[in-house]
């Protein structure tokens, strides 16, 4: 297990792509909304919030860190864009919740209301992050982790 508090980020950093992990820390509804219906998502205090970014660098931590901080302190619903959108293409971040996520290469980013799975670059595709009681384990196991507070 890899322990992690309501004041910390993990970030898996690879060589074209990270991501970054806060704990939900409050139970509270995520609101997800798409082209046709907005949805709540209940989670618990120990769920994870996941932002998969498209690229590697202190830019790209910054935006995970706002995305997160926008969906769990302020409370911004989380957009799921149709499929075929043209945008897609231009996200540089997605994000999912819940207490299981798997990363997958071969989804299109922004369109899964789904939350057990997040578009991520080949490198860490098929990598599974589970919520534990305070922390989350990952399988397979990623060496390069970096923690910083939130």
């Amino acid at each position: 297990m890899i322990p992690l508090r309501r004041d910390e980020i993990v970030y898996l950093t690879g060589k074209k792509g990270t991501i970054g992990i806060i704990k939900v820390a409050e139970r509270s509804p995520l609101f997800i909304d798409t082209d046709s219906e907005e949805f709540a998502l209940f989670l618990e205090p120990d769920d994870l919030l996941v932002a998969s970014g498209f690229g590697v660098g202190s830019v790209i931590r910054q935006a995970l860190r706002c995305v997160l901080f926008n969906i769990r302190e302020v409370g911004s619903p989380l957009i799921v864009l149709p499929r075929n959108h043209p945008g897609s293409k231009r996200l540089k971040f997605v994000l999912s919740a819940g207490s299981k996520v798997v990363v997958r290469c071969e989804i299109t980013p922004g369109t899964h209301p789904e939350q057990d799975v997040i578009c991520g670059v080949d490198e860490f595709s098929g990598i599974r992050i589970n919520a534990t009681p305070g922390g989350f384990e990952l399988t397979p196991m990623i060496k390069d982790l970096k923690r910083e507070a939130f």
